[in-house]
């Protein structure tokens, strides 16, 4: 029996496996870098060392809370001045992407990005 058929569908198999791994693996990167950059802009007013019952309360590090509060900021079902404005300019995958970042971070790491 002649290997090389044999040879060529592993080789097809293996490439079409990779890159299935590299773009979910690129999924995550992606999603990972936009919840970080959403989150650096939520800390331009939310302070981690804010008191909880402050005007502007430090932001959570429970994801299902963080997203179910900005869903009820954008749809107008939680009352505020200014967050259901900027709430409204985000998706259902931009919110679960900034809450996840938010909840998956130390509790030491600082919110705002490096300069670039």
């Amino acid at each position: 029996m002649n290997a090389a058929p044999l040879c060529a569908v592993r080789v097809v198999v293996f490439a079409a496996l990779s890159a299935t791994v590299a773009s979910t693996e690129l999924r995550a990167a992606t999603r990972d870098v936009t919840g970080r950059d959403i989150a650096a802009a939520c800390a331009s007013c939310h302070r981690d060392n804010a008191a909880p019952d402050a005007a502007i309360p430090p932001l959570g590090r429970d994801a299902a809370a963080i997203a179910r509060q900005m869903r009820d900021f954008r749809n107008g079902t939680r009352p505020s001045t200014v967050m259901q404005q900027l709430a409204k300019g985000y998706t259902d995958a931009e919110i679960a992407a900034a809450a996840a970042y938010l909840a998956g971070r130390p509790a030491s790491a600082p919110l705002k990005k490096p300069p670039a």
